[in-house]
């Protein structure tokens, strides 16, 4: 059995909060439920500093997991018969930060005014996005809150596992070219040019590639400011040039054409305006709000132009899976199960099919790109530093005859 740390009401309406062994987090929520609290958050009790630390780096008032949480935690406490503002009043009560609790404050009186909660949402500062407001309002018009809110919750707390895997499977790379690049930097700085007065007392010319170590470790040692300075203007000046239309579409154009990583872009993309839409449409919104909500959600301008064109071709009669299909952007099974959703007519239970059968490709491929990344990155390195032990022992190599 594991130990859990818990967050429950009471009926007083008193917040509790405890630890408690129980063998899965589902038997956490069950007991409370059995003992008439209403569960707000299930942990292990060792979980808690990660996510601690995680709260550090955040920058909004509901970062991701906060905003997951949130949504979640308050669609239960409206499933469990609170009242919206009373619900606000609970999460506000155990909300993490200062910053969360102020966000909240203002939620719950902008509701007890009288403003519906998606307009009150809506004025949060871009905390809350354009998706997530459209999904609450839908659900206040269509009376189903509750299940819009648990709906959303899934959809976030799906983006963030995916989000997740890719930046977890990035760690291990990251941190090898990272120690690798940092010990090829210590020894050109350091290392390497001690060697030139032994080079120099040699007096014969020496290997070429010598000579081009023996510079790169010059240049490095005396204008690595200068380099620092380039490399920065140039980051600057292509962050710049991706934040214009023109610019940014050409190099999505480029990566796109990638046999590697376009397909990858694609899939990643498809994932996520399948989830968009299959959300939207099930929860009530007409599909060309959707797809207007759903282009506005995707990361790649060119793909987002696509679906822009095909919520044309859809204002003109034509099925969702014809219309994506004019631009040959999209992968072609998810085509085909769009348009078999449309013939079923079940096209939100497809859509949300579509959402979870890519974003396990979306997993597979990152993973299988990682995988076969390791190795190639290993051997560039290794290569690169044979390369500068075979500069430095040639020479010696040749002094040392030379004496015999």
């Amino acid at each position: 059995m594991a130990l859990y740390r818990y967050k429950a009401v009471a009926p007083t309406g008193e917040t509790l909060v405890g630890e408690m062994e129980a063998l899965s987090r589902n038997e956490v929520v069950v007991r409370l439920q059995d003992a008439g609290n209403i569960p707000i958050e299930a942990a292990e009790a060792g979980s808690g500093g990660g996510r601690a630390l995680a709260a550090l780096f955040k920058r909004s008032a509901l970062g991701g997991d906060q905003l997951a949480q949130f949504t979640s935690q308050l669609g239960t406490l409206l499933g469990a018969g609170q009242p919206l503002d009373r619900a606000l009043h609970t999460l506000s009560e155990n909300a993490e930060t200062d910053t969360a609790r102020a966000l909240i404050e203002r939620i719950k009186d902008g509701v007890r005014s009288g403003t519906p909660l998606s307009t009150t949402l809506e004025q949060q500062h871009g905390v809350f996005s354009r998706l997530y407001v459209n999904m609450v309002r839908a659900g206040e018009v269509s009376g189903s809150l509750t299940d819009t809110l648990k709906r959303l919750a899934e959809y976030l707390e799906r983006s963030r596992q995916l989000r997740g895997t890719v930046i977890n499977a990035l760690i291990y790379p990251a941190i090898l070219i990272g120690l690798v690049t940092l010990t090829l930097f210590v020894l050109m700085i350091f290392v390497i040019p001690n060697f030139q007065p032994v080079f120099d007392e040699l007096g014969s010319r020496l290997p070429m590639i010598t000579r081009v170590v023996l510079f790169v470790a010059g240049a490095l040692q005396n204008f690595w400011w200068l380099m620092v300075v380039v490399g920065v203007a140039a980051l600057v000046y292509l962050r710049n040039q991706y934040a214009q239309p023109e610019p940014r579409r050409q190099i999505e154009l480029f990566m796109l054409a990638r046999g590697g990583i376009g397909p990858l872009i694609a899939k990643i993309e498809t994932a996520r305006l399948a989830r968009t839409l299959g959300t939207l449409v099930q929860n009530g919104v007409p599909l060309l709000t959707a797809l207007t909500i759903g282009k506005n959600v995707m990361g790649n301008t060119v793909l987002a132009d696509a679906v822009e064109k095909a919520s044309n071709e859809v204002k003109t009669g034509s099925g969702l899976a014809y219309a994506l299909g004019l631009s040959k952007r999209f992968p072609k099974l998810a085509l085909s199960m769009i348009a078999v959703g449309e013939e079923s007519g079940e096209l939100d239970g497809m859509l949300n099919k579509v959402a979870e059968t890519f974003d396990q490709e979306v997993k597979n491929t990152v993973e299988r790109l990682l995988a076969a990344l390791v190795p190639v990155v290993t051997a560039i390195m290794a290569v690169m530093v044979g390369m500068i032990m075979l500069a430095i022992v040639l020479p010696l190599l040749e002094m040392s005859s030379l004496a015999e």
